[in-house]
């Protein structure tokens, strides 16, 4: 199926994405704070970027987009045109991920991504309490050094 819009409206339009300050961070990042959890964002000196950074627990959160880091999830289905472009960029951007968990990961960090596909929607809305409770205790208390929070695959 051809783009219903023009190249030039195109690239407008996914340069017009946001990268840092998503919606679903905003969300998210209010109930932590709601529930005492204090951060700095999008740290510039640690591999990757995260979203947050919690020096005290020395802990990094990332909210990831699905289908900028090819998730797998109904999200990140790949575009119809373009295809090799899109599989070789989103490929690209998840191996980076990967690079980024493992680096924070094996210098002493502690890691959760949270999946757009988890805050999105009513479902989303309706667990965003329920998700903040359970990163706040694994910041707060957990042992394990990567948690991945995801919502339904589902339609």
């Amino acid at each position: 199926m051809a783009d219903v819009v023009d190249p030039v409206t195109r690239s407008r339009m996914m340069a017009g994405i946001r990268g840092k300050n998503t919606k679903p961070e905003l969300l998210l990042r209010k109930q932590l704070h709601a529930l005492g959890l204090r951060y700095r964002l999008h740290s510039k000196a640690l591999p990757g970027h995260p979203d947050m950074v919690l020096p005290k627990w020395r802990t990094v959160v990332f909210v990831h987009g699905c289908f900028w880091h090819l998730h797998g999830c109904r999200l990140s289905k790949l575009p119809e045109t373009r295809r090799e472009f899109w599989a070789s960029k989103l490929s690209g951007n998840r191996k980076r991920d990967a690079n980024a968990l493992k680096a924070l990961v094996d210098s002493g960090w502690r890691c959760a991504v949270v999946w757009e596909c988890a805050l999105r929607g009513k479902a989303g809305r309706e667990n965003l309490p329920r998700i903040a409770r359970h990163l706040a205790l694994w910041i707060r208390k957990g042992k394990e050094t990567v948690l991945e929070i995801e919502g339904s695959t589902d339609a």
